[in-house]
């Protein structure tokens, strides 16, 4: 055997330790190649033959695809909600109910008017009327917020704390 300590032996040495440092510098050299080629096949795709300039125009292509759909149902759901707002707006938005002695007796006022109105300010406002032996029930037009008809006192009032005022 060579002695290390010689000049062969330690040429054979400072060799072995330059070939393990290439080694190591080759070893990392592969892996961040491997995370490079990983990288590359994310934003290229998985074609292998595929530039760059071709992946952007595809991005583009898919983007523009992507805008038009989004526009298409913002569009669609944009009518839907129109849609939605106008039938709303035909919905009793405003109400109220009064109660009252209509034949001015003491029978714990049995008559009532309500007034059931839309955010337009029209409706119908329904009256009930009580006396002993009878009842009476009458219907008027409310059209943006005054009676077709004319209205009794406590009809105007139904109306009058429907629509904010009482």
């Amino acid at each position: 055997m060579h002695d290390l300590s010689s000049t062969a032996g330690i040429v054979a040495l400072a060799g072995a330790g330059v070939a393990l440092v290439a080694l190591i510098l080759a070893a990392i050299a592969l892996v961040r190649l491997r995370r490079l080629r990983a990288d590359q096949r994310v934003v290229l795709g998985d074609k292998e033959r595929r530039d760059l300039v071709e992946q952007g125009a595809q991005l583009e292509r898919h983007f523009a695809d992507l805008h038009g759909y989004v526009e298409d149902v913002a569009s669609t759901l944009n009518a839907r909600l129109a849609t939605a707002e106008e039938r709303l707006d035909g919905t009793i938005a405003y109400r109220a109910l009064v109660r009252y002695d209509a034949y001015n007796e003491m029978s714990g006022q049995q008559s009532t008017s309500i007034a059931l109105l839309d955010a337009r300010r029209s409706g119908v406002v329904v009256s009930s009327i009580h006396h002993r032996d009878q009842a009476r029930v009458y219907a008027k037009l409310v059209i943006d917020g005054t009676g077709e008809l004319q209205l009794s006192p406590e009809e105007e009032e139904a109306v009058r704390i429907a629509l904010g005022g009482g």
